[in-house]
Formats: C-alpha cells, sequence, structure tokens
C-alpha cells in the first residue's frame, strides 16, 4: 500500500474549461457547489436522467452552466469538454463512461471511486487571493473537511491583505530574481517566527 500522496496539485482556471458533470443528485449537487464555491464563473454541463430541484435552484441564474434532463450519450464526450466528473449511483456505467473518456484524453473523477479517478476535488481553503489545496490521496475527504475548518478559523481575514501588500513590495523591487527571494524572505519570516 502507497503510504505517500504522489498527487501533483495543480490550479485550474475552470471558466476556461469545459466541464461535464454526470449525474443529477446529492453527489452531483456536492461536486456541483464545489466548483461554484472556487469559481461561480465555472463552464459546466450537467447531464442527469433526473435532476434534483436542489441543482435546479442552485443554477438559476448562472449563464455559464446548462442542465440537459436525459440520460448520458458517448456523443457528450465530445472534443469541447476537458474535463468529467461521474456522479451517478451506478458504478458499472460510471466505469464504462471513465473508459470512454480516458480513451479521448478527458481528465476524469469518479465520485467516491478512486480506483476510476485521474484526480480528486481536494478541499479547499480561500482567503482572497490565498488559496490552499488539501488532499488525502482520496483516503479520507472527511479529514481533509475538518483541516478546512480548522485553516479557515486559523487565518486571519487580514492574509489578502498581506498577500497584495506582499505583491506590491515583489512588483516594486527592481533588482534580480535572487534578490528580491532575499529580500521578501526577509519580509516575511516573521510569519513562522515562535
Amino acid at each position: 500500500m502507497n503510504t505517500e500522496n504522489n498527487l501533483f496539485p495543480i490550479f485550474l482556471k475552470i471558466r476556461q474549461i469545459k466541464t461535464l458533470i454526470v449525474g443529477g443528485g446529492n453527489v452531483a449537487l456536492e461536486k456541483l457547489n464545489a466548483l461554484l464555491k472556487n469559481d461561480p464563473g465555472a463552464n459546466i454541463v450537467l447531464i442527469g436522467r433526473e435532476i434534483s430541484g436542489e441543482i435546479r435552484a442552485r443554477v438559476n441564474g448562472i449563464d455559464t452552466i446548462s442542465l440537459h434532463q436525459r440520460a448520458f450519450l458517448p456523443s457528450d464526450l465530445h472534443s469541447g469538454i476537458q474535463m468529467l466528473i461521474l456522479a451517478t449511483n451506478n458504478r458499472d456505467l460510471n466505469a464504462v463512461i471513465y473508459g470512454m473518456a480516458r480513451a479521448k484524453g478527458i481528465l476524469t473523477n469518479v465520485a467516491d471511486t478512486p480506483d476510476l479517478c485521474d484526480f480528486y476535488l481536494g478541499s479547499t481553503v480561500t482567503k482572497g487571493n490565498l488559496k490552499i489545496g488539501i488532499s488525502t490521496n482520496g483516503q479520507s475527504p472527511t479529514f481533509a473537511k475538518r483541516f478546512r475548518e480548522v485553516l479557515e478559523d486559523i487565518l486571519p481575514d487580514e492574509t489578502n491583505e498581506l498577500v497584495n501588500n506582499l505583491n506590491k513590495i515583489r512588483n516594486s523591487l527592481k533588482v534580480s530574481f535572487s534578490e528580491k527571494v532575499r529580500i521578501l524572505n526577509d519580509k516575511t519570516k516573521e510569519l513562522v517566527s515562535k
């Protein structure tokens, strides 16, 4: 058993790519909410045999999301889809769609099925421009959620102001890259001093 998290963390600009969610129940709503929490302008297509009233209410008025109440079709994995989230309660169907998506090079997450995932949706903490991603390598989403809550509590609301001020300092420095790093390290070392 692998005891190390070998995932590569990236932060996607999800309004610039098209995401397909297949499923229309509570799990699909959870995944939809995770995407919209990180970017309310996310570009999403959601397809489900049944689409809950909660999903319909959540996306009401969001013009970057389209809902289609029907069964999934292989043609739904057209060349415009770049990321796929499967949130059906049918493992066999999820496995078939996952195989189709892999053949097309579409990154896929299958809810609660780590062995059929190219990526996981970790918990995130956002304080303005600062975003921290938390992953347990698919082992315990509950721990990731609780750790997110801890970080949200301990990071002050002024964190974004700090980040913005450091950006202003960085942009004002007219020195070499290595000198910028040295200066910014000096200015931020107090953040970790005991």
